[in-house]
Order: C-alpha cells, then structure tokens, then sequence
C-alpha cells in the first residue's frame, strides 16, 4: 500500500469504476480531466452506451463554458468501457463503487470487487448514506473499504466526503485523500460515520423544512425554490452557514447565537427537534470562527464577500447577454 501511496498523486495507476451510472460517468469525467485513465465497468451494455453519449455531452458543455484546457475527443479517449469486471479492475489502485443506493447490491457488488481486485486497490464506496459498516461488514477485506460520496456533480461540485468505517485500515483513507486531491478534488474527512454522513446531512435538515412548509400552506415549491436560489444558494457558494452568520452579525458568530439562537430553538421546538446550542457548543463554534477570522478582520471579510457576490453575479450577467 506505501508504494501506491507514494505515487497517488502520478497518473501511473489507472481508475475503475463499477456502475455506469449518472455517478459513475460524473467520476469518470473527473478522472479523465484529471489525465488518469479510466475503466468504466457496468453489467449492461446499454448501460455503457448510454454512459459514452452522457460523457461526450458533458465534455462538449465544458468546452462550451471554457472549462476544459484539451479537446474533448482528447478526455473522452481517455475513458475505456467494459463489460468485464476482472479487466475493469487489474492493476487499479482505487475502486470507485457506484452501484444503485441500495443495502444488497451494495454488499453484492463489494463482495465481488472484493474477491477480484487487486490486493492493494482500495474500494470507495459512493453511497449517499448507507455506511461502511453496513454494506462492508461481510467483505473478506473489509478494511480497504471506505465511502467517498461526492457532491453532485463532482466534476463542478467539487468536494467529496471521505467517511471510513472503524474497520478501515489508515493507510486505505490516505491513499483515497491523495488519490481523489490529485483529481481535483477537495476532501473532507468525516470523523464519525453516521448514516446520510455530512453532505446529506445538511442538505436533508433543508429539504425537512422545505417539505413541511409546502404542506402547511406557507409557500409553494417554486417560492421555495426562488429564495434558495436568489438568497441562501447564491450567498452560500461564496460562504458556508457558519461564516454566513458570522458575517451577518456584527461581533460576529457568538453575537448571532445570542440574539437569533433563541428564535432558532423555537424553530426546531415548532417540529419537535431539541438540539439547544449550549453554552459550549458556541463557544466551541466560536473558537473555530475565531481562527480562521480574528474579529479584527471582520470588515475586510465581509467586503471580500460582497466583492465575490459581484463577481460571480457579472460572471452571470456576462455570459447571458453574450448568448444572446
């Protein structure tokens, strides 16, 4: 495992995929544009037909966009399909396991990608919530089994969540964190494996709310829509949550939990959820913001945003009139 480590970062090793997918062809574009050779395995053919024409549609959007430094027929030849998971996985450093979201298959389809890769490669799972210790707990070799779950899609969403299971061996997560950053993309480590992990986490507690404010009359899904989109979806490409209320509230993070968090909890006692921000968990909150942004640079900061904010809405501005 040292020595594949050591050249995850090169384009030595190539990458499988298993599941020909929306997922499975979105990471076989990242790798790809990564210069990485890929072998794309599903068990369909019309599976692999239908992932070549998706490929060659992505491709030509980014050169579109001018997101793409080659040709596309350049990425794209990159990409080798197959039908045969023995030649899909030899000599691979890294499996991406991009089986349908469910508890069997999974266990199925890791088992298998167990017996025939190589003893080195590890297998990254992209569920969006079932863990490691649920789809792995059978698998002879376990302990290279992890979840990588991507944003979506990760060729423009570009972060991923590395979450390992307690049986997965350190050296499996450092060679997926090389391997995947060599790819472009950034890693988060999740530090506890939970089910949904952080990504969908998140992403449920809004989706929670969304629903429930349709059923209750308070406003349609397009209304819903249109405050993501023109509000907390525009403002958190630039920021996060943390740092939105840290630079929404003068004296920053620990003055907003004093002032809103009360309305927060009322919130969440509205729908039967108790999670109070305690004393320490804002102070433990705090001391991170603090960190990364010593109150002193406040001001600075939140010019740094409104400026990021215009930039990207005359980067939207401009290519609308030019398509015109």
């Amino acid at each position: 495992m040292s020595t594949v480590l050591e050249q995850a970062t090169s384009r030595r090793y190539p990458v499988a995929i298993v599941g020909a997918g929306s997922i499975g062809t979105a990471f076989a574009v990242v790798h790809a544009l990564a210069g990485r050779d890929v072998r794309l395995y599903d068990v369909a053919a019309e599976a692999l037909d239908n992932a070549r024409s998706r490929l060659d549609q992505i491709l030509a959007d980014l050169a579109h966009f001018g997101l793409l430094e080659e040709a596309p027929a350049e990425v794209a030849a990159r990409v080798q399909t197959s039908s045969d998971l023995a030649e899909a996985l030899a000599g691979v450093a890294v499996i991406h396991e991009c089986a349908p979201e469910n508890l069997e298959i999974k266990q199925a389809v890791t088992i298998e990608i167990d017996r025939l890769a190589p003893p080195h490669a590890a297998i990254a799972s992209a569920s969006s919530a079932i863990p490691g210790s649920e789809y792995a707990r059978a698998v002879a070799g376990r302990s290279r089994c992890l979840v990588a779950h991507p944003g979506n899609p990760p060729y423009l969403l570009r972060v991923v969540e590395i979450v390992p299971a307690p049986f997965t061996d350190a050296s499996v997560v450092r060679l997926v964190e090389s391997f995947l950053e060599a790819a472009g993309l950034a890693c988060v480590i999740v530090r506890r494996e939970l089910r949904g992990f952080v990504f969908n986490r998140l992403q449920g507690a809004l989706l929670r709310e969304a629903y429930c404010l349709v059923r209750d009359g308070v406003a349609s899904v397009e209304e819903i829509d249109a405050i993501v989109r023109g509000g907390l979806g525009l403002r958190w490409s630039v920021v996060g949550p943390f740092e939105t209320v840290d630079l929404n509230t003068r004296g920053g993070i620990e003055r907003h939990a004093s002032i809103l968090g009360p309305a927060y909890a009322a919130m969440g006692a509205e729908r039967g959820q108790f999670d109070p921000w305690t004393d320490e968990l804002i102070g433990s909150v705090t001391a991170q913001r603090r960190a990364q942004l010593p109150l002193e640079r406040w001001e600075e900061r939140v010019r740094w945003r409104d400026r990021e904010l215009m930039r990207l809405l005359a980067a939207r501005r401009s290519f609308s009139d030019s398509e015109c």
